[in-house]
């Protein structure tokens, strides 16, 4: 099967960071994140899925058996460690609604065909309460990056390898770091600040390892 022929789902994506790698080599990319798409809108088919846009009036067939990988990142607002100012108290009940609506989609679609990896990620806080250990935990850092942040990982894929030992940066602790660009093409989810949407973003060399082991 050439890439072309491969689907990446990549769930509550934010700017498609994560899957920037497998777009480069030509994998059939499949970007599912708000404000276009709602990973809770997934509609089964015969032999597929479909997702209902947000916007306008437009809708995403796919092929379960194409589907050679899953990348999900679901919101991470209402299990942050840090989530002690919020304006709105924490509801977990909202939270794990897009949570459940990933492992939905990757156990209906694995029930169907062979999935070569799947995997979901969020940074280091409550959602352990909810599906237990992480199987793979990292920081930016350990991939070259100068900034810290904690971040697990659950599902069945090929862990990265890390390149060198966790390091500390006073900028991650001051909010201070250099963050990545926007990208041009991205469209904004309204609910989420473009600081916000820096923060989230997945960390390049992080992304290019997992794609690297996971190929």
């Amino acid at each position: 099967m050439n890439n072309k022929d491969k689907i990446i789902l990549d769930l509550c994506s934010g700017t498609g960071a994560w899957s920037k790698p497998y777009r480069d080599a030509g994998y059939d990319v499949r970007v599912i994140t708000l404000p276009e798409y709602d990973v809770r809108r997934a509609f089964t088919a015969v032999g597929g899925y479909f997702f209902r846009s947000e916007v306008g009036n437009r809708e995403m067939d796919i092929v379960i058996k194409d589907i050679y990988g899953i990348l999900a990142a679901p919101p991470c607002t209402m299990f942050s460690l840090a989530r002690t100012t919020a304006k709105t108290p924490r509801d977990f009940e909202e939270g794990m609604e897009p949570v459940e609506a990933c492992m939905q989609i990757i156990w209906n679609i694995r029930k169907k065909t062979k999935l070569t990896f799947w995997a979901l990620e969020n940074p280091m806080g409550y959602l352990r309460q909810f599906l237990g250990n992480p199987i793979y935990t990292f920081d930016p850092s350990q991939f070259g990056e100068t900034y810290n942040k904690t971040t697990d990982l659950w599902g069945y894929f090929k862990p990265p390898r890390r390149k060198k030992k966790k390091g500390y940066f006073a900028e991650t602790e001051d909010n201070t770091r250099q963050l990545p660009d926007i990208p041009g093409d991205y469209i904004k989810d309204k609910r989420m600040t473009d600081l916000q949407i820096k923060r989230s973003i997945t960390p390049s060399r992080f992304a290019q390892a997992f794609f690297e082991a996971n190929q």
